[in-house]
């Protein structure tokens, strides 16, 4: 049994042109033979496991994930039983209600700002730089938020609404350039910690609560790397809320990673691992929560820009190991290495994207949107 399953893996990586214990960089090298049955029954949480496990290595990760998504490979395979288990607990439940909010803030965004400071640029955005125009994580990330601003129309003395502020980097940014005062909603202890004390002394205000807690009236409503974590079952909640926050002449913006397909599960390694209860929408699901609600003034993607700032952040993370790894374990250098490259190659191969909506209320006068 064991050779038939391996026979069958290498059949399967000839599709993508892999080749099992091969001398490129994008060949996996095998040194547990249960790798194969393992990762044919289990996928994707197979696959991330037993590398975490150091059942495999290969030299250019991202480029092997690239290969087997470019190829499909997942029409080949069964659905697996941690798949099935995910899509079965998503359509009977609300992984993404209040009562679960917190829990993405305290496995995911709280286990250290140290790891952030040395993995992120210097306004510790977390989210796809823009790099139309940059060359660097550094230069790409201001251009991100310089182009959100823009695309917001801010002027000075307006009032804006984060929901999902992360570490305060956009709050500062368009409290500092362009004179406005922001409320921002994270559900990460160590992210309002740190977003209150790089923010003091600007007009900045930092709840640490879910977004539905959010209130109020603004010019602006803003979401950058928040609408992954919102569900499927609450993609209507969101757009009612904003719309409800929003001013008539308002707008409101989205910034968030999407879905070639609708789903209602993610990956079941990231949500095990990296994102619990994550879920990455399409544009079906995001077109049929506003309707009636927004009009679209602009729908923009940048997607390829993910594969240089998640290969910037593993940069980061590994040359900065050596200062990192008295705090976390030789098990978390490898899954946070899965995490990032496996991420890098899925953006590069087009399986995902990044998309910026502009939204405006029905009936509000034409903003122009046309910034790219």
């Amino acid at each position: 049994m064991g050779n038939d399953e391996k026979k069958t893996f290498a059949r399967l990586m000839q599709y993508a042109g892999i080749t099992i214990n091969g001398d490129r960089p994008f060949d996996p090298r095998i040194h547990n033979d249960g790798f194969y049955r393992r990762v044919l029954t289990q996928q994707n949480l197979g696959l991330g496991e037993s590398y975490m496990e150091k059942w495999w290595d290969c030299t250019a990760l991202d480029q092997f994930i690239t290969k087997i998504l470019q190829t499909n490979l997942r029409e080949h395979l069964k659905k697996d039983w941690a798949t099935a288990l995910q899509v079965l607990k998503a359509a009977a439940f609300n992984l993404q209600r209040p009562g679960l909010a917190f829990r993405v803030g305290e496995i995911h965004y709280d286990i250290g700002n140290d790891l952030y400071e040395r993995m992120l640029d210097k306004r510790m955005q977390y989210s796809c730089g823009y790099y139309k125009d940059a060359d660097t994580l550094e230069e790409a990330q201001r251009a991100k938020l310089d182009l959100i601003c823009r695309k917001l129309a801010l002027e000075p003395g307006m009032e804006v609404i984060e929901l999902g502020c992360g570490f305060g980097g956009f709050a500062r940014f368009a409290a500092e350039n362009y004179r406005v005062k922001v409320t921002g909603y994270t559900v990460s202890k160590e992210q309002a910690k740190f977003a209150r004390q790089y923010c003091k002394d600007l007009p900045i205000t930092i709840h640490l609560e879910d977004y539905r807690k959010a209130t109020g009236s603004f010019d602006r409503v803003v979401s950058i790397g928040l609408m992954e974590h919102v569900g499927c079952k609450n993609y209507r909640t969101y757009m009612k809320l904003a719309n409800q926050l929003v001013k008539a002449d308002g707008i409101v913006f989205i910034h968030t990673i999407g879905s070639n397909v609708s789903n209602i599960t993610c990956n079941p390694w990231t949500t095990k691992y990296i994102f619990p209860n994550g879920m990455l929408p399409s544009m079906a699901q995001l077109s049929k929560a506003m309707e009636g609600l927004f009009v679209m003034e602009d729908w923009h993607n940048f997607g390829e820009d993910y594969d240089k700032t998640l290969m910037a952040w593993h940069d980061n993370f590994v040359r900065t190991w050596p200062e990192l790894k008295q705090n976390y374990s030789d098990a978390f250098y490898r899954m946070w290495k899965y995490y990032l490259l496996s991420s890098a190659g899925g953006f590069r191969a087009r399986s995902m994207q990044v998309w910026q909506m502009v939204l405006t209320k029905p009936g509000r006068p034409c903003p122009d949107t046309r910034i790219s």
